[in-house]
Protein backbone atom coordinates (compact mmCIF):
# COMPACT_ATOMS: atom_id res chain seq x y z
CA UNK A 1 0.00 0.00 0.00
CA UNK A 2 2.82 2.42 0.90
CA UNK A 3 4.48 1.69 -2.45
CA UNK A 4 1.25 2.44 -4.32
CA UNK A 5 0.86 5.71 -2.42
CA UNK A 6 4.41 6.68 -3.25
CA UNK A 7 3.90 5.89 -6.93
CA UNK A 8 0.67 7.90 -6.97
CA UNK A 9 2.42 10.78 -5.24
CA UNK A 10 5.23 10.73 -7.79
CA UNK A 11 2.70 10.65 -10.64
CA UNK A 12 0.72 13.50 -9.08
CA UNK A 13 3.83 15.61 -8.63
CA UNK A 14 4.87 14.90 -12.21
CA UNK A 15 1.43 15.94 -13.50
CA UNK A 16 1.46 19.10 -11.38
CA UNK A 17 5.00 19.85 -12.51
CA UNK A 18 4.07 19.48 -16.17
CA UNK A 19 0.90 21.53 -15.71
CA UNK A 20 2.90 24.30 -14.04
CA UNK A 21 5.47 24.23 -16.83
CA UNK A 22 2.78 24.20 -19.54
CA UNK A 23 0.95 27.16 -18.01
CA UNK A 24 4.20 29.08 -17.65
CA UNK A 25 4.68 28.63 -21.40
CA UNK A 26 1.07 29.09 -22.50
CA UNK A 27 -0.11 32.07 -20.43
CA UNK A 28 2.34 34.61 -21.92
CA UNK A 29 1.22 33.51 -25.39
CA UNK A 30 -2.47 33.99 -24.52
CA UNK A 31 -1.92 37.41 -22.98
CA UNK A 32 0.49 38.44 -25.75
CA UNK A 33 -1.85 37.30 -28.52
CA UNK A 34 -4.70 39.28 -26.99
CA UNK A 35 -2.68 42.43 -26.31
CA UNK A 36 -1.22 42.50 -29.82
CA UNK A 37 -4.52 41.89 -31.59
CA UNK A 38 -6.44 44.37 -29.47
CA UNK A 39 -3.78 47.01 -30.08
CA UNK A 40 -3.85 46.55 -33.86
CA UNK A 41 -7.62 46.31 -34.15
CA UNK A 42 -8.11 49.50 -32.13
CA UNK A 43 -5.21 51.72 -33.17
CA UNK A 44 -4.53 50.46 -36.71
CA UNK A 45 -8.06 49.50 -37.77
CA UNK A 46 -9.93 52.05 -35.65
CA UNK A 47 -12.39 49.57 -34.17
CA UNK A 48 -14.25 49.68 -30.86
CA UNK A 49 -12.24 47.92 -28.09
CA UNK A 50 -15.25 46.14 -26.62
CA UNK A 51 -16.26 44.77 -30.01
CA UNK A 52 -12.74 43.41 -30.51
CA UNK A 53 -12.64 41.83 -27.04
CA UNK A 54 -16.01 40.16 -27.62
CA UNK A 55 -15.25 38.95 -31.14
CA UNK A 56 -11.51 38.48 -31.81
CA UNK A 57 -10.70 37.59 -28.21
CA UNK A 58 -13.83 35.63 -27.33
CA UNK A 59 -12.64 32.20 -28.46
CA UNK A 60 -11.56 29.23 -26.39
CA UNK A 61 -8.46 29.75 -24.23
CA UNK A 62 -8.06 33.38 -25.34
CA UNK A 63 -11.23 34.22 -23.39
CA UNK A 64 -9.38 33.26 -20.21
CA UNK A 65 -7.50 36.52 -20.55
CA UNK A 66 -8.35 40.05 -19.47
CA UNK A 67 -7.58 42.68 -22.08
CA UNK A 68 -7.72 46.46 -22.13
CA UNK A 69 -6.95 49.21 -24.65
CA UNK A 70 -5.32 52.40 -23.35
CA UNK A 71 -5.96 55.48 -25.46
CA UNK A 72 -3.69 57.67 -23.32
CA UNK A 73 -0.52 55.93 -24.53
CA UNK A 74 -1.86 54.06 -27.59
CA UNK A 75 -1.34 50.61 -26.12
CA UNK A 76 -3.15 47.45 -25.14
CA UNK A 77 -2.49 45.07 -22.27
CA UNK A 78 -3.37 41.49 -21.50
CA UNK A 79 -3.09 39.05 -18.61
CA UNK A 80 -4.53 35.70 -17.53
CA UNK A 81 -5.93 35.64 -13.99
CA UNK A 82 -3.66 38.60 -13.28
CA UNK A 83 -0.58 36.64 -14.39
CA UNK A 84 1.75 36.88 -17.40
CA UNK A 85 1.02 40.54 -18.09
CA UNK A 86 1.89 41.64 -21.64
CA UNK A 87 1.69 44.94 -23.50
CA UNK A 88 1.67 46.02 -27.14
CA UNK A 89 2.24 49.61 -28.24
CA UNK A 90 1.10 51.51 -31.31
CA UNK A 91 3.54 53.71 -33.21
CA UNK A 92 2.28 55.88 -36.06
CA UNK A 93 3.31 54.55 -39.44
CA UNK A 94 4.48 51.24 -37.97
CA UNK A 95 1.36 49.74 -36.43
CA UNK A 96 1.50 47.75 -33.20
CA UNK A 97 4.42 45.87 -31.69
CA UNK A 98 4.33 43.42 -28.80
CA UNK A 99 6.88 44.20 -26.10
CA UNK A 100 9.03 41.05 -25.93
CA UNK A 101 12.51 40.59 -24.45
CA UNK A 102 12.93 44.37 -24.35
CA UNK A 103 11.71 47.15 -22.07
CA UNK A 104 8.91 49.47 -23.10
CA UNK A 105 11.29 52.40 -22.73
CA UNK A 106 13.79 50.83 -25.13
CA UNK A 107 11.06 50.07 -27.65
CA UNK A 108 9.62 53.57 -27.56
CA UNK A 109 13.10 55.08 -27.96
CA UNK A 110 13.70 53.28 -31.26
CA UNK A 111 14.09 55.74 -34.12
CA UNK A 112 12.55 54.04 -37.12
CA UNK A 113 11.82 55.97 -40.33
CA UNK A 114 8.18 56.03 -41.42
CA UNK A 115 6.87 57.11 -44.79
CA UNK A 116 4.43 59.97 -45.19
CA UNK A 117 1.13 58.97 -46.75
CA UNK A 118 0.64 60.89 -50.01
CA UNK A 119 -2.13 63.47 -50.03
CA UNK A 120 -4.43 61.92 -52.60
CA UNK A 121 -8.21 62.05 -52.87
CA UNK A 122 -8.90 58.57 -54.20
CA UNK A 123 -12.64 59.20 -54.20
CA UNK A 124 -12.16 61.42 -57.27
CA UNK A 125 -10.09 58.81 -59.13
CA UNK A 126 -11.29 55.79 -61.08
CA UNK A 127 -10.60 52.27 -59.86
CA UNK A 128 -8.06 50.69 -59.47
CA UNK A 129 -5.88 53.71 -58.70
CA UNK A 130 -8.82 55.37 -56.99
CA UNK A 131 -12.10 54.36 -55.38
CA UNK A 132 -14.58 55.48 -58.04
CA UNK A 133 -16.22 52.34 -59.44
CA UNK A 134 -18.69 51.71 -62.23
CA UNK A 135 -21.97 51.41 -60.32
CA UNK A 136 -23.73 49.57 -63.12
CA UNK A 137 -21.26 46.68 -62.84
CA UNK A 138 -22.12 46.21 -59.16
CA UNK A 139 -25.82 45.84 -59.88
CA UNK A 140 -25.63 43.88 -63.13
CA UNK A 141 -25.29 40.25 -62.01
CA UNK A 142 -28.13 39.21 -59.71
CA UNK A 143 -26.88 35.62 -59.48
CA UNK A 144 -23.46 36.82 -58.38
CA UNK A 145 -25.02 39.05 -55.76
CA UNK A 146 -26.93 36.03 -54.44
CA UNK A 147 -23.66 34.08 -54.13
CA UNK A 148 -22.07 36.98 -52.25
CA UNK A 149 -25.08 37.25 -49.94
CA UNK A 150 -24.78 33.52 -49.22
CA UNK A 151 -21.17 34.06 -48.09
CA UNK A 152 -22.52 36.24 -45.27
CA UNK A 153 -25.40 33.91 -44.33
CA UNK A 154 -25.21 31.96 -41.08
CA UNK A 155 -27.32 28.78 -41.39
CA UNK A 156 -25.43 27.30 -38.43
CA UNK A 157 -25.55 30.11 -35.87
CA UNK A 158 -23.72 28.01 -33.27
CA UNK A 159 -20.75 27.78 -35.64
CA UNK A 160 -20.71 31.02 -37.64
CA UNK A 161 -18.26 31.77 -40.45
CA UNK A 162 -18.38 35.53 -39.74
CA UNK A 163 -17.68 36.85 -43.22
CA UNK A 164 -16.80 40.53 -42.89
CA UNK A 165 -15.91 41.61 -46.41
CA UNK A 166 -16.12 40.37 -49.98
CA UNK A 167 -14.75 42.17 -53.03
CA UNK A 168 -14.77 40.55 -56.47
CA UNK A 169 -12.90 41.83 -59.53
CA UNK A 170 -13.51 40.72 -63.11
CA UNK A 171 -11.33 42.06 -65.89
CA UNK A 172 -9.89 44.50 -63.36
CA UNK A 173 -13.24 46.04 -62.34
CA UNK A 174 -15.13 45.64 -59.07
CA UNK A 175 -18.28 43.68 -59.91
CA UNK A 176 -19.38 42.78 -56.37
CA UNK A 177 -18.69 44.20 -52.93
CA UNK A 178 -20.31 43.67 -49.55
CA UNK A 179 -19.51 44.22 -45.86
CA UNK A 180 -20.92 42.87 -42.63
CA UNK A 181 -22.59 45.32 -40.20
CA UNK A 182 -19.92 47.32 -38.38
CA UNK A 183 -17.44 47.03 -41.25
CA UNK A 184 -17.07 49.03 -44.46
CA UNK A 185 -14.76 49.87 -47.34
CA UNK A 186 -12.53 51.91 -45.00
CA UNK A 187 -12.09 49.16 -42.37
CA UNK A 188 -8.59 47.71 -42.24
CA UNK A 189 -8.69 43.95 -41.73
CA UNK A 190 -5.88 41.61 -40.75
CA UNK A 191 -4.20 39.43 -43.34
CA UNK A 192 -2.53 36.96 -40.98
CA UNK A 193 -0.58 34.59 -43.27
CA UNK A 194 -1.55 36.54 -46.38
CA UNK A 195 1.36 38.68 -45.17
CA UNK A 196 3.65 35.96 -46.54
CA UNK A 197 2.81 37.06 -50.08
CA UNK A 198 3.71 40.64 -49.16
CA UNK A 199 7.09 39.21 -48.16
CA UNK A 200 7.20 37.52 -51.57
CA UNK A 201 6.65 40.92 -53.22
CA UNK A 202 9.43 42.56 -51.20
CA UNK A 203 11.81 39.80 -52.26
CA UNK A 204 10.63 40.19 -55.86
CA UNK A 205 11.51 43.88 -55.90
CA UNK A 206 14.95 43.11 -54.44
CA UNK A 207 15.47 40.47 -57.14
CA UNK A 208 14.51 43.05 -59.75
CA UNK A 209 17.05 45.44 -58.24
CA UNK A 210 19.67 42.65 -58.45
CA UNK A 211 20.17 42.73 -54.67
CA UNK A 212 19.02 39.15 -54.07
CA UNK A 213 19.20 35.93 -56.09
CA UNK A 214 16.84 33.13 -55.14
CA UNK A 215 19.22 30.43 -56.39
CA UNK A 216 22.01 31.45 -54.02
CA UNK A 217 22.48 30.22 -50.44
CA UNK A 218 20.38 32.20 -47.99
CA UNK A 219 22.60 34.87 -46.37
CA UNK A 220 22.12 33.74 -42.76
CA UNK A 221 25.28 34.20 -40.69
CA UNK A 222 24.33 31.49 -38.17
CA UNK A 223 24.39 28.86 -40.94
CA UNK A 224 27.78 29.49 -42.53
CA UNK A 225 29.63 26.64 -40.85
CA UNK A 226 27.07 23.82 -40.97
CA UNK A 227 24.76 21.95 -43.35
CA UNK A 228 22.21 24.77 -43.27
CA UNK A 229 24.60 26.75 -45.49
CA UNK A 230 23.17 24.69 -48.38
CA UNK A 231 19.68 26.19 -47.90
CA UNK A 232 18.91 28.64 -50.70
CA UNK A 233 16.54 31.57 -50.65
CA UNK A 234 14.46 29.54 -53.11
CA UNK A 235 14.16 26.72 -50.54
CA UNK A 236 12.99 29.21 -47.91
CA UNK A 237 10.45 30.80 -50.25
CA UNK A 238 9.00 27.39 -51.10
CA UNK A 239 8.84 26.23 -47.45
CA UNK A 240 11.22 23.41 -48.38
CA UNK A 241 14.23 24.37 -46.25
CA UNK A 242 14.33 21.12 -44.29
CA UNK A 243 14.47 23.02 -41.00
CA UNK A 244 12.71 21.61 -37.95
CA UNK A 245 9.61 23.63 -37.11
CA UNK A 246 6.22 23.38 -35.35
CA UNK A 247 3.51 25.29 -37.20
CA UNK A 248 1.02 24.59 -34.40
CA UNK A 249 -1.29 27.18 -32.85
CA UNK A 250 -3.27 25.24 -30.24
CA UNK A 251 -0.64 25.81 -27.56
CA UNK A 252 3.05 26.54 -27.04
CA UNK A 253 5.13 25.77 -30.15
CA UNK A 254 8.00 27.29 -32.06
CA UNK A 255 5.44 29.26 -34.12
CA UNK A 256 3.56 30.75 -31.15
CA UNK A 257 6.77 31.38 -29.22
CA UNK A 258 8.18 33.25 -32.21
CA UNK A 259 5.13 35.44 -32.74
CA UNK A 260 4.18 36.20 -29.15
CA UNK A 261 7.26 35.79 -26.96
CA UNK A 262 10.33 36.74 -28.99
CA UNK A 263 11.90 40.11 -29.76
CA UNK A 264 13.35 39.05 -33.12
CA UNK A 265 11.19 36.53 -34.98
CA UNK A 266 13.69 35.93 -37.78
CA UNK A 267 16.65 35.43 -35.46
CA UNK A 268 14.65 32.97 -33.36
CA UNK A 269 13.57 30.98 -36.42
CA UNK A 270 17.13 30.96 -37.77
CA UNK A 271 18.15 28.89 -34.72
CA UNK A 272 16.10 25.96 -36.06
CA UNK A 273 18.08 22.80 -36.67
CA UNK A 274 18.30 21.03 -40.02
CA UNK A 275 15.90 18.08 -40.00
CA UNK A 276 16.21 16.86 -43.60
CA UNK A 277 18.08 18.00 -46.70
CA UNK A 278 16.71 21.10 -48.47
CA UNK A 279 14.05 20.53 -51.13
CA UNK A 280 13.24 17.00 -49.92
CA UNK A 281 10.32 17.90 -47.64
CA UNK A 282 7.66 20.58 -47.88
CA UNK A 283 6.43 21.92 -44.56
CA UNK A 284 4.45 25.13 -44.23
CA UNK A 285 6.43 27.38 -41.91
CA UNK A 286 6.00 30.91 -40.62
CA UNK A 287 9.52 30.55 -39.30
CA UNK A 288 11.10 30.40 -42.75
CA UNK A 289 9.10 33.46 -43.80
CA UNK A 290 10.51 35.48 -40.93
CA UNK A 291 14.01 34.32 -41.80
CA UNK A 292 13.30 35.75 -45.27
CA UNK A 293 12.00 38.96 -43.71
CA UNK A 294 15.22 39.28 -41.71
CA UNK A 295 17.24 38.75 -44.91
CA UNK A 296 15.33 41.55 -46.65
CA UNK A 297 16.06 43.91 -43.77
CA UNK A 298 19.77 43.14 -43.91
CA UNK A 299 19.71 43.59 -47.69
CA UNK A 300 17.82 46.89 -47.71
CA UNK A 301 19.51 48.42 -44.66
CA UNK A 302 17.99 50.03 -41.58
CA UNK A 303 17.72 53.54 -43.05
CA UNK A 304 15.40 52.47 -45.88
CA UNK A 305 13.88 49.24 -44.62
CA UNK A 306 10.57 50.43 -43.14
CA UNK A 307 9.99 52.75 -46.10
CA UNK A 308 10.68 50.10 -48.74
CA UNK A 309 7.39 48.15 -49.05
CA UNK A 310 5.36 51.36 -48.99
CA UNK A 311 7.46 53.19 -51.56
CA UNK A 312 8.15 50.23 -53.84
CA UNK A 313 4.82 48.40 -53.68
CA UNK A 314 1.87 49.60 -51.58
CA UNK A 315 1.73 53.27 -52.56
CA UNK A 316 2.37 52.52 -56.23
CA UNK A 317 -0.87 50.51 -56.18
CA UNK A 318 -2.80 53.19 -54.31
CA UNK A 319 -3.00 50.70 -51.42
CA UNK A 320 -2.55 53.46 -48.86
CA UNK A 321 -4.28 51.59 -46.04
CA UNK A 322 -1.84 48.67 -46.15
CA UNK A 323 0.34 48.27 -43.04
CA UNK A 324 2.94 45.62 -42.23
CA UNK A 325 3.96 45.60 -38.58
CA UNK A 326 7.44 45.03 -37.09
CA UNK A 327 8.53 42.99 -34.11
CA UNK A 328 10.50 44.51 -31.25
CA UNK A 329 13.74 44.25 -33.26
CA UNK A 330 12.27 46.49 -35.97
CA UNK A 331 11.92 43.65 -38.50
CA UNK A 332 8.59 43.13 -40.22
CA UNK A 333 6.74 40.06 -38.99
CA UNK A 334 6.57 38.97 -42.60
CA UNK A 335 4.63 35.82 -41.82
CA UNK A 336 1.61 37.26 -40.08
CA UNK A 337 1.09 40.90 -39.13
CA UNK A 338 -0.46 43.08 -41.84
CA UNK A 339 -3.66 45.06 -42.25
CA UNK A 340 -5.48 46.60 -45.21
CA UNK A 341 -8.94 47.41 -46.46
CA UNK A 342 -10.66 44.78 -48.58
CA UNK A 343 -10.17 46.97 -51.65
CA UNK A 344 -6.45 47.31 -50.99
CA UNK A 345 -6.17 43.55 -50.60
CA UNK A 346 -7.91 43.36 -53.99
CA UNK A 347 -5.41 45.81 -55.47
CA UNK A 348 -2.57 43.66 -54.22
CA UNK A 349 -4.15 40.58 -55.79
CA UNK A 350 -4.63 42.46 -59.06
CA UNK A 351 -0.91 43.26 -59.11
CA UNK A 352 -0.21 39.52 -59.23
CA UNK A 353 -2.95 38.84 -61.77
CA UNK A 354 -1.30 41.48 -63.98
CA UNK A 355 2.08 39.73 -63.75
CA UNK A 356 3.51 42.37 -61.43
CA UNK A 357 2.59 45.25 -63.75
CA UNK A 358 0.82 48.43 -62.59
CA UNK A 359 0.27 51.65 -64.55
CA UNK A 360 2.73 50.42 -67.18
CA UNK A 361 5.42 49.92 -64.53
CA UNK A 362 6.87 46.47 -63.93
CA UNK A 363 6.81 46.58 -60.11
CA UNK A 364 7.68 42.91 -59.72
CA UNK A 365 10.26 41.48 -62.12
CA UNK A 366 8.93 39.98 -65.31
CA UNK A 367 8.36 36.28 -64.71
CA UNK A 368 8.24 36.69 -60.92
CA UNK A 369 4.57 35.70 -60.66
CA UNK A 370 5.20 32.64 -62.83
CA UNK A 371 8.11 31.70 -60.58
CA UNK A 372 6.05 32.31 -57.44
CA UNK A 373 3.18 30.16 -58.68
CA UNK A 374 5.35 27.21 -59.69
CA UNK A 375 4.71 24.37 -57.26
CA UNK A 376 7.35 23.36 -54.76
CA UNK A 377 8.80 20.03 -55.86
CA UNK A 378 8.10 18.43 -52.49
CA UNK A 379 4.51 19.73 -52.11
CA UNK A 380 2.37 16.56 -52.59
CA UNK A 381 -0.67 18.26 -54.15
CA UNK A 382 1.26 21.03 -55.85
CA UNK A 383 -0.37 23.26 -53.25
CA UNK A 384 2.41 25.75 -52.56
CA UNK A 385 4.75 27.95 -54.53
CA UNK A 386 6.93 30.78 -53.24
CA UNK A 387 4.97 32.10 -50.25
CA UNK A 388 1.68 31.66 -52.06
CA UNK A 389 -0.84 28.81 -52.12
CA UNK A 390 -1.67 26.99 -55.36
CA UNK A 391 -4.27 24.64 -56.77
CA UNK A 392 -1.96 22.96 -59.27
CA UNK A 393 -2.71 19.42 -58.15
CA UNK A 394 -0.48 16.39 -57.84
CA UNK A 395 2.01 16.37 -60.72
CA UNK A 396 0.98 12.79 -61.58
CA UNK A 397 -2.74 13.44 -61.08
CA UNK A 398 -3.82 17.09 -61.54
CA UNK A 399 -7.32 16.26 -60.28
CA UNK A 400 -5.84 15.51 -56.86
CA UNK A 401 -5.89 19.13 -55.73
CA UNK A 402 -6.74 21.24 -52.70
CA UNK A 403 -9.84 22.86 -54.25
CA UNK A 404 -11.43 20.21 -56.47
CA UNK A 405 -14.15 22.31 -58.12
CA UNK A 406 -12.12 25.30 -59.32
CA UNK A 407 -9.45 25.73 -62.02
CA UNK A 408 -5.94 24.42 -61.49
CA UNK A 409 -4.43 27.80 -62.31
CA UNK A 410 -6.03 29.38 -59.24
CA UNK A 411 -3.55 30.65 -56.68
CA UNK A 412 -4.25 32.45 -53.44
CA UNK A 413 -3.07 34.27 -50.38
CA UNK A 414 -4.46 32.38 -47.40
CA UNK A 415 -4.60 33.55 -43.79
CA UNK A 416 -5.73 32.30 -40.39
CA UNK A 417 -9.47 32.41 -39.62
CA UNK A 418 -10.49 32.58 -43.26
CA UNK A 419 -8.61 35.41 -44.95
CA UNK A 420 -8.28 34.88 -48.71
CA UNK A 421 -7.20 36.78 -51.80
CA UNK A 422 -7.79 34.48 -54.76
CA UNK A 423 -6.46 34.96 -58.28
CA UNK A 424 -7.67 32.95 -61.29
CA UNK A 425 -5.79 34.02 -64.45
CA UNK A 426 -7.86 31.87 -66.83
CA UNK A 427 -11.01 33.69 -65.71
CA UNK A 428 -9.41 37.13 -65.14
CA UNK A 429 -10.82 37.16 -61.62
CA UNK A 430 -9.67 38.31 -58.17
CA UNK A 431 -11.78 37.36 -55.15
CA UNK A 432 -11.24 38.79 -51.67
CA UNK A 433 -12.95 37.20 -48.68
CA UNK A 434 -12.12 38.36 -45.15
CA UNK A 435 -13.67 37.21 -41.90
CA UNK A 436 -13.34 35.68 -38.46
CA UNK A 437 -14.03 31.98 -39.04
CA UNK A 438 -13.04 30.49 -35.69
CA UNK A 439 -15.52 27.66 -35.15
CA UNK A 440 -16.09 26.57 -38.73
CA UNK A 441 -14.00 26.96 -41.87
CA UNK A 442 -15.36 29.10 -44.68
CA UNK A 443 -15.83 26.90 -47.76
CA UNK A 444 -13.49 28.57 -50.25
CA UNK A 445 -13.94 25.80 -52.82
CA UNK A 446 -17.74 26.17 -52.97
CA UNK A 447 -17.64 29.96 -52.88
CA UNK A 448 -15.17 30.30 -55.75
CA UNK A 449 -16.99 27.60 -57.74
CA UNK A 450 -20.30 29.42 -57.35
CA UNK A 451 -18.79 32.82 -58.19
CA UNK A 452 -17.28 31.47 -61.40
CA UNK A 453 -20.57 29.86 -62.46
CA UNK A 454 -22.23 33.29 -62.46
CA UNK A 455 -19.54 34.64 -64.80
CA UNK A 456 -19.94 31.97 -67.51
Amino acid sequence: MKLIKRVLLVVLLAVLGYATYYLSQALPIISGYGAKNLCSCVFVAGRDPQQVIAQELGGALINLGTFEAHVEDSSATGSVFGLSKRKAIYRKGLGCTLISEISEEELRKQTIPVIAKPVVNQDTMAWPNGNRVIDSLLARNAKLNDVVDAAFAEPDTANPVNTRAVVILHKGNIIAEKYAPGFNAQTKLIGWSMTKTITNAIVGVLVKQDKLKVSEPAPVSEWKSDDRSKITLHNLLQASSGLAWEEIYGGPSTATNMLFKKKDAGAYAAQSKAEVAPNTKWYYSSGTTNIISRITKQTIGDADYTLFPYREVFHKLGAYSMVIEPDASGTFVGSSFSYATARDWARFGLLYLQDGMWNNEQILPKGWVQYSTTAAEAAPQGEYGAQIWLNAGNKNNPNDKRFPDVPNDMYLMDGFEGQSVIMIPSRDVVIVRLGLSQKREFDVNAFVRDVLKTLE
